[in-house]
C-alpha cells in the first residue's frame, strides 16, 4: 500500500482517539488544556524545524510581512476550535462533536461559493441541501441549534479558506499561527501558576506529562497529514478524513455511553447519507474527467 495511505490513515486514527485523550485529564480546565496544548504544540514543530534545518522556509513572510496576518487569523480559529472541542468533549458531547468533523467537508463547499465564488455541480448542492435539512431536523428535535457541531465544523472550515491563501507549508505555517498565540496563552498559564490555579506539577505526574505530551499528540498527525497529501491524491485524502468523526462518534456512544436517541439517529443518517452522495458524487465526476481527459492527473 502506498505510504503516504498509511500516513494519512495514521494522521486520522490518532485524530480520531482524541476524545480519549482529552477525558484522561478532564480535571483541567478546558482553557488550561488548550493553553498547554498550544504552547507545547508550538515548542514541537519548532524542533522539528529545527532538526531539518528548514528555517527557510519562513522567507515567503518574511519578504512580504503582510502575508503572516492570515496566520494570526487561523491561529484565532484555530484555538476556538480546539476550545470547544475539548470543553464539549470533557462536558459530554462528544457525539455532537463529531457531528461537526462529519459536516465539515460540506461546509468548506459552501464556504468556497460564498467567498471563493465556486460554481457547484447539481449533484454538489443536493448534499449541502441534505446536510442543512438534517441540522434543521436536529434544531427542531432538540429545540436548539447544534451550536458546538456548527462551531467547530464553521471555525475549521474558515481555517481551511485562510490556509488557501497562505504562503507557507503546513508545517512552518502551524508554527507560525501557534506562536502569534504563544505569548498570550504562556501569560495565562503564569496567571494561573501564580494564583494558586494551575493543574500543571500540582496534579498528579501522569496528568503533568499528558499536558506537555499534548504538543506532540497535536504535531504529530499533523506532520502524517502534511506528507500523506503530498503523496495520494485528493480526492483519497478526502475519503479518509471520515475516519476521524466515525472514530469519535463511536467511542462517545459506545465507551461513555452518550445519548443516541430516536431525532439524533434520524437526523445524523440525513447527514450521512448527504455524505455518501457527496462522495459518491465526487467519485463519478473524477472518472468521468479521465475518462474524457486520459492524460489527467489528480
Amino acid at each position: 500500500m502506498n505510504k503516504g495511505i498509511w500516513y494519512g490513515v495514521g494522521a486520522y486514527v490518532l485524530w480520531g482517539f482524541f476524545p480519549i485523550y482529552w477525558k484522561l485529564i478532564h480535571d483541567v480546565p478546558a482553557l488550561e488544556i488548550i493553553s498547554h496544548r498550544m504552547v507545547w504544540s508550538f515548542v514541537f514543530v519548532a524542533i522539528v524545524i529545527a532538526l531539518r534545518k528548514s528555517w527557510q522556509g519562513f522567507r515567503p513572510v518574511l519578504e512580504n510581512r503582510k502575508r503572516a496576518l492570515v496566520y494570526l487569523g487561523t491561529g484565532l480559529l484555530l484555538t476556538l476550535n480546539w476550545l470547544v472541542y475539548v470543553w464539549a468533549v470533557n462536558s459530554g458531547y462528544i457525539v455532537e462533536s463529531s457531528l461537526g468533523y462529519f459536516i465539515n467537508p460540506l461546509v468548506n463547499v459552501l464556504l468556497g461559493v460564498v467567498f471563493l465564488r465556486e460554481r457547484l455541480r447539481l449533484g454538489q448542492w443536493i448534499p449541502v441541501g441534505l446536510a442543512a435539512a438534517g441540522v434543521l431536523y436536529l434544531t427542531v428535535s432538540y429545540g436548539s441549534l447544534p451550536w458546538i457541531a456548527l462551531t467547530l465544523a464553521f471555525s475549521f472550515g474558515f481555517y481551511g479558506l485562510l490556509k488557501k491563501t497562505a504562503a507557507l507549508n503546513s508545517t512552518h505555517g502551524f508554527m507560525l499561527e501557534t506562536g502569534f498565540i504563544f505569548f498570550p496563552v504562556l501569560g495565562y498559564l503564569i496567571y494561573l501558576e501564580l494564583t494558586g490555579q494551575a493543574a500543571f506539577g500540582h496534579q498528579s505526574l501522569f496528568t503533568t506529562g499528558m499536558l506537555i505530551f499534548a504538543g506532540v499528540a497535536t504535531g504529530l498527525p499533523l506532520l502524517w497529514f502534511g506528507a500523506a497529501a503530498r503523496q495520494i491524491p485528493l480526492s483519497t485524502l478526502g475519503l479518509l478524513q471520515y475516519i476521524a468523526p466515525t472514530l469519535q462518534f463511536s467511542i462517545g456512544v459506545l465507551l461513555y455511553g452518550e445519548d443516541f436517541s430516536q431525532a439524533r439517529v434520524i437526523g445524523f443518517s440525513i447527514i450521512w447519507l448527504a455524505l455518501l452522495i457527496y462522495s459518491s458524487e465526487g467519485f463519478l465526476h473524477r472518472r468521468a474527467s479521465l475518462v474524457a481527459h486520459p492524460s489527467a492527473t489528480d
